[in-house]
């Protein structure tokens, strides 16, 4: 049984996205990352950057940080949605979720979303990076129906709830046709569905 430590954000439901997917057993320990819960000294042992999410793989007893990380666990483990002859593909797009979209578009949300009218430099930077992503993302599915080639896999995952908060960015997502595309037909995944609602309160996905 896989126990997930997580709060309920891009990061958290990339894990329960994956964990419907491969139909893993699987329970959320909520972290309230609002009362600084993932700064204890017993989640820190876990995670050294006190981030969330965490997986304990209770059968292997093995822990992992970093959602990236985790997925390729879970796909190595599963034998799923990580295909052994596209991983060199796979953990590109992977990474540049990790080290690009998902940094890049969290500061957006920082100064767009949370904090607007505090800082006209950083609202102006990071608007016009996160609208190259959407553009970047599109010029990619223009050639490719999933981000790593024809297959879905762990690198979709791991971008989808991000574009979720598409509402947040005010960028316009169906100014984008490919991205557009892609964007609904992971929608329609039951397991991306119950993945997404990841404190099983009924939260749904936004539409475009």
């Amino acid at each position: 049984m896989i126990e997930l430590l997580t709060a309920n954000t891009p990061n958290g439901k990339k894990i329960s996205i994956m964990l419907e997917e491969i139909k893993f057993n699987y329970k959320v320990t909520k972290i309230n990352i609002l009362k600084d819960e993932q700064f204890k000294p017993e989640f820190k042992k876990l995670s050294p950057f006190s981030k969330i999410p965490i997986i304990i793989d209770h059968d292997t007893k093995i822990s992992l940080f970093e959602s990236g990380a985790i997925l390729i666990y879970l796909g190595e483990k599963s034998g799923k949605l990580y295909d052994k002859n596209q991983r060199t593909t796979i953990n590109q797009w992977l990474m540049g979720q990790m080290a690009y979209v998902g940094p890049m578009l969290g500061q957006h949300h920082q100064f767009h979303h949370y904090n607007p009218g505090k800082s006209e430099f950083g609202e102006k930077r990071y608007f016009k990076i996160s609208e190259r992503i959407y553009q970047e993302l599109n010029d990619r599915l223009a050639e490719a129906k999933f981000l790593a080639g024809n297959e879905y896999t762990i690198a979709d995952i791991a971008t989808f709830p991000w574009i979720a908060r598409h509402e947040w960015h005010d960028i316009g997502l169906k100014k984008f046709k490919h991205l557009t595309r892609w964007y609904q037909e992971i929608s329609l995944r039951e397991a991306v569905k119950k993945g997404y609602d990841l404190l099983s309160k009924g939260e749904t996905i936004p539409e475009v």
